[in-house]
């Protein structure tokens, strides 16, 4: 059995559209993250336009206050990412779809 991984970015949560298909093609995972941890994870990030704002903590968790509900609603289940790496991340999602 073959499957993808897809990660959306920016505001792709926020489309009816974009939930309903994410919710109706197959198992969705939400990687929720502190505002602590995505601070210190952009904190050299220059570019991302979300971080232009001269406050990054409220920047972010006003997004987080209006798109994390709607993760929450499609995801079949939710990783906390802080303080696990990239490899722990993966094998947690690769255990997810496999018991599924």
């Amino acid at each position: 059995k073959q499957g993808i991984v897809l990660a959306t970015g920016g505001g792709a949560i926020l489309s009816d559209k974009n939930r309903n298909f994410l919710a109706g093609r197959g198992t969705v995972v939400y990687l929720n993250v502190s505002i602590d941890q995505e601070l210190s994870r952009l904190r050299n990030d220059k570019t991302h336009p979300v971080l232009q704002a001269e406050d990054r903590r409220a920047a972010l968790e006003l997004l987080k206050e209006r798109r994390d509900p709607l993760y929450q609603e499609i995801a079949d289940f939710t990783i906390d990412t802080d303080g696990n790496s990239v490899k722990q991340i993966a094998q947690q999602i690769s255990e997810i779809i496999e018991d599924n």
